[in-house]
């Protein structure tokens, strides 16, 4: 989702472990890690002195993007969130780690401030549209009416005191895709301050996270990625979160219509905008879940949700008549 560019030197292959590489520079020390976690590509550029240090805390950040996997996946049938939604309709309500309740509960609020537009209990939509992706056929109407039946934000309930949640409707499905990389990032940062190396970037599968700027510079240089439009500036950013989504991504076209894998709730389809929507948000969990938000919603009522926010910053790309048009949203604020 973005390129990220330093003035480097030479670069030296230093060792490899678990599929991990680390690569060291010849003046400040850069060490650069890259591992798959959460079904994506995770990386990580870490500007310290000591190496072994820079491996082991690496290690434990990509250990907790996995461990949170394993809590936040609904790819994983024995995760925490595929067990909730196996209770979906039951009318029990399950108790929750804080983990899956913090994301939960973050969900639910941004669900409310879009009228639904953002929406964890997609899960039975996603699961018909990554089918048609692969089949290259649009889903069949009476299971999108079906799937539709079983999305909806307010059906999912959360006990805030004893911190349990239950689906009231059988055969709900949650999906955390819009909100849980930027989560994992966010907690592996806490991770390398905790250990005094908080001069790092993490790249969460295209959700940037920012620690500290590394020495003798202003902040890490980011230049936004996917489509190009020649107004995007080159952004120097630290202690902050970017994060990009388009409707291009993992999109299929049917019938000369491209039919994206970001879902509108509310019609059960693919998006077909052809947008893109870059947010700058202090946390990766809020850029995360505020650029798909924003996607969704259109140009017009992400104004509108942004404009509330404070130290959030959108740009919103849209092809109109042939020509991609670039709107910036809180510039500024």
């Amino acid at each position: 989702m973005f390129k990220i560019f330093f003035v480097l030197r030479l670069f030296i292959i230093l060792s490899f472990f678990n599929g991990v590489c680390a690569k060291r520079k010849a003046d400040n020390e850069f060490y650069k890690f890259s591992e798959t976690c959460m079904g994506a590509k995770f990386s990580l550029v870490i500007d310290g002195d000591d190496l072994q240090l820079a491996k082991r805390v690496a290690r434990e950040a990509f250990m907790e993007a996995s461990r949170l996997d394993k809590i936040l996946s609904d790819y994983i049938s024995e995760s925490e969130l595929s067990i909730l939604s196996q209770n979906s309709g039951s009318g029990d309500f399950k108790q929750l780690s804080n983990e899956l309740f913090e994301v939960l509960a973050k969900a639910q609020i941004l669900a409310k401030e879009t009228n639904g537009n953002f929406d964890v209990t997609i899960g039975p939509l996603s699961r018909l549209w990554r089918i048609a992706r692969f089949k290259e056929t649009l889903p069949e109407h009476n299971k999108l009416v079906n799937a539709q039946e079983r999305v909806g934000y307010r059906n999912l309930i959360l006990d805030h005191i004893k911190q349990k949640a239950k689906l009231l409707k059988k055969d709900m499905t949650l999906d955390l895709g819009g909100i849980a990389k930027g989560y994992a990032a966010d907690r592996m940062l806490e991770i390398f301050k905790l250990h005094n190396l908080p001069r790092v970037l993490i790249d969460a599968g295209g959700d940037i996270l920012l620690g500290n700027a590394p020495r003798g510079k202003k902040g890490w240089l980011i230049e936004i990625g996917g489509r190009k439009h020649p107004d995007f500036p080159k952004l120097t950013l630290s202690n902050t979160a970017i994060a990009t989504s388009g409707d291009i991504e993992q999109s299929v076209t049917i019938n000369e219509k491209t039919y994206s894998h970001l879902i509108n709730p509310s019609t059960g389809l693919g998006l077909t905008s052809l947008a893109q929507v870059t947010v700058i948000a202090p946390t990766a969990m809020n850029a995360d879940s505020l650029a798909s938000a924003c996607l969704v919603l259109g140009l017009e009522k992400s104004k509108t949700l942004l404009h509330s926010k404070k130290q959030v910053t959108a740009y919103y790309l849209k092809q109109a008549k042939g020509n991609l048009i670039l709107s910036k949203i809180n510039e500024g604020n």
